[in-house]
């Protein structure tokens, strides 16, 4: 199924900024959303001039105001007649070791990656079960598949909820015309990693989105990416020791 009008979240960097892009140049509608209102705009522009047979709009929202959440995904709604796909992107990385004295830091991740992203899940499926159709995308991660130290152990937690919520979800609509995707992400460049040094496997934000979209456009229930290599690597981290682990983190 084509879906021509699509919602993305923290659409103003990173994975969110490319993803557009890509599907900007597949002819598609793009309601674009995030706190940086400037990247937005400079967004806009760019992908306007490039394909001017796209509409293309753009709102401030932080996804932490839950309420205006609800009103922003009601007004792209309504501007665009429907939507069509809402990828749930916006997320955190910040955060340390658990106890260490940045409860504060770790706090913010939890609510940014989960509490925030049932806010946008529940205004989506909102729109969704009123038009009786949908495509709903949720960026999880890899690491959602056990536990992490330092900075990824909140991280981790939240992404392995989301992976959860998403499932939860599935199973609710199984047998209807809305779909759930959950993306697994694995190592790809972007802002919320820019300062990440020697990562193994790591591919560029294109070539990276490039996979994303591939599996999100086969509206698959599941899915990690880029597959090579962590379509497989997830068995082995299922049931690696924790001294694995802990040389990933």
């Amino acid at each position: 199924m084509s879906r021509k009008n699509i919602l993305i979240t923290g659409a103003s960097s990173g994975l969110g900024r490319e993803m557009a892009r890509q599907f900007a140049a597949k002819g598609r509608n793009l309601a674009l959303c995030a706190r940086r209102v400037e990247n937005l705009q400079e967004l806009q522009q760019e992908l306007k001039k490039a394909y001017p047979s796209i509409t293309v709009l753009i709102k401030a929202l932080d996804v932490n105001d839950h309420d205006r959440v609800f009103t922003v995904f009601r007004e792209f709604e309504a501007e665009l007649g429907q939507l069509d796909r809402i990828i749930v992107n916006a997320g955190m990385g910040k955060g340390a070791s658990v106890g260490t004295g940045y409860f504060e830091a770790n706090k913010q991740t939890a609510t940014t990656n989960f509490v925030s992203a049932l806010a946008q899940c529940e205004a989506a499926l909102e729109i969704f079960r009123k038009q009786r159709h949908g495509h709903l995308v949720t960026i999880s991660s890899f690491s959602a598949i056990r536990g992490f130290r330092r900075a990824l152990t909140v991280y981790a937690a939240s992404k392995a909820a989301l992976s959860s919520l998403s499932e939860g979800m599935r199973v609710d609509l199984l047998g209807t015309p809305i779909k759930v995707t959950t993306l697994h992400p694995g190592f790809i460049s972007s802002e919320i990693n820019e300062k990440v040094k020697k990562v193994p496997f790591m591919v560029d934000t294109v070539t990276g989105c490039q996979a994303m979209l591939k599996a999100i456009e086969s509206e698959k229930a599941s899915a990690f990416v880029p597959v090579w290599p962590w379509a497989w690597m997830r068995f082995i981290l299922k049931v690696a020791p924790l001294s694995w682990l802990a040389k990933m983190s």
